[in-house]
């Protein structure tokens, strides 16, 4: 068999080789990283962030949580960072440093902490799909528990202006909303596509609201009308921003839905920002 038969037929069989994934656009350093980014977002940053132990209950391990410090001269309103379903992971800690970034202090506690192996929080925990589950061990009541934890301690932070909100993301996302309801003294609620309480708790939320939510999404959705029409009714604010075309989680996931969550990222992010110097006060630090 000839050479060129030999090379012929090797050629006919050989696989095509997979095209090699392009390249992801540069970031914007004004919006938080997005999943694939968040590790070198992190270890790039100039800002000073660590792990903390929060006292939590009598007789329970402390509650572990990231805090970062924004680089300025004034006292700063704090934000409370309330992760997905996901566990403290990598994205929420560069959402922390962000807000940072933004001129607030930024604590993200871990409420998979005393959940995990051993007693371990997120990082203990071997896959995602574990760490899920035992997020969704987490009672509502617990959660409001923790987070009461989480505020007193911001609350004696010495860099720290009194004032305190949340945001969360997903599951943190309803859990934000659900503590606007739980804790009357809350300055301000950040929602991104969490689920909204029952009719009957919105009676007791205080703090004005912000739900950000990605046009498909229906499962969330579909709580945002009865919340919106009982909190007008009951004369509190609750401003809800839907974007079209964004997927549920589309801060995280920006590269995805052809262009929308990236869209929506870009629209959603200021509008983010605005609302929380609105009630927490402060201006944006010098870069």
């Amino acid at each position: 068999m000839s050479t060129i038969l030999l090379f012929t037929l090797f050629s006919m069989q050989a696989p095509t080789p997979a095209p090699s994934p392009s390249p992801l656009p540069a970031r914007d350093p004004s919006l938080p990283a997005a999943e694939e980014t968040a590790k070198a977002a992190l270890d790039a940053s100039p800002r000073h962030g660590e792990y903390v132990d929060v006292k939590i209950d009598v007789g329970r391990p402390p509650m572990r949580a990231w805090i970062v410090h924004p680089e300025r001269k004034e006292k700063a309103g704090v934000v409370v960072v309330i992760h997905e379903i996901f566990g403290l992971s990598d994205w929420i800690r560069a959402v922390a440093d962000q807000l940072a970034r933004d001129g607030f202090i930024a604590i993200a506690p871990d409420f998979v902490s005393g959940h995990g192996p051993g007693g371990g929080g997120t990082d203990s925990v071997a896959s995602r799909d574990d760490v899920v589950k035992l997020v969704r061990e987490v009672t509502p009541e617990e959660t409001v528990s923790r987070l009461n934890a989480v505020r007193d301690f911001a609350m004696k932070l010495p860099s720290a202006n009194g004032k305190v909100a949340t945001i969360g993301f997903c599951w943190g996302g309803g859990r934000s909303f659900a503590y606007a309801a739980a804790q009357p003294a809350l300055n301000a609620a950040v929602v991104y596509y969490g689920t909204s309480p029952e009719t009957p708790a919105l009676g007791a939320v205080r703090a004005p609201v912000l739900g950000l939510y990605g046009g498909d999404d229906a499962r969330v959705n579909a709580t945002i009308g009865p919340a919106e029409a009982e909190m007008k009714k009951l004369g509190k604010t609750y401003e809800p921003h839907v974007y079209d075309g964004a997927g549920h989680g589309f801060l995280r996931q920006q590269y995805g839905r052809d262009g929308a969550n990236m869209k929506a990222t870009t629209q959603a992010w200021p509008r983010t920002i605005a609302f929380l110097r609105e009630h927490l006060g402060g201006a944006r630090p010098k870069p």
